[in-house]
């Protein structure tokens, strides 16, 4: 069952996912293309994160799925665990020395997600604790480029060209309930008020 963790290893799959399509097929000829998760503070460039070309994978919003929150509630009424369905946005943003490159960049991990937008089995990071069965769904998401903007604005860094990819559904489960499960049912018989 997927942990705490799987937040974290929803995105190292992503990560690990676009790294082998740049090995693969490096859109920077020459170079070493490397995608790499990313916090806010990277986004200053005198912090040395990020190194040229590169490709960034920012979690910028953790939303709890609320289409699939009544279904999975129920689930943990039947197995005694409580079941959190949660979309990771992430902003996909090319890093390089000049715009051919940055395009290049976005457009070959636009084409790996595209080419592998379900995450299962072996492509999900085994941090994540993740059931046999369970997969994360990789998509374009739909950001305004207003929201784009703003988001640029808090990281107070300068706007770079970046895409929207949402990774669904991230499941967190909780621990299970401490009392022990019933066993046994008895029927046909009632309390009796003598002792």
């Amino acid at each position: 069952m997927a942990g705490f963790r799987a937040i974290s290893a929803a995105g190292k799959s992503i990560e690990r996912v676009l790294n082998t399509c740049f090995d693969d097929d490096e859109p920077v000829d020459g170079k070493n293309t490397k995608a790499l998760l990313v916090q806010s503070t990277d986004f200053d460039p005198t912090s040395g994160t990020i190194t040229f070309p590169a490709l960034s994978l920012f979690l910028y919003r953790v939303e709890v799925n609320r289409t699939m929150r009544a279904a999975w509630s129920a689930v943990g009424a039947l197995d005694g665990r409580p079941h959190l369905p949660v979309d990771l946005h992430f902003l996909l943003t090319a890093w390089a020395d000049n715009a051919e490159h940055e395009y290049a960049i976005l457009g070959r991990a636009m084409q790996c997600l595209e080419d592998t937008p379900i995450l299962g089995g072996p492509l999900l990071h085994a941090a994540g604790e993740w059931a046999p069965n369970e997969v994360v769904q990789v998509t374009a998401d739909d950001l305004a480029l207003d929201a784009v903007m703003r988001t640029f604005d808090a990281l107070e860094a300068n706007y770079r060209l970046s895409v929207a990819y949402l990774a669904r559904v991230v499941r967190i489960d909780g621990t299970p309930a401490p009392y022990p499960a019933v066993t046994s049912v008895i029927v046909g018989k009632t309390p009796s008020p003598v002792p």
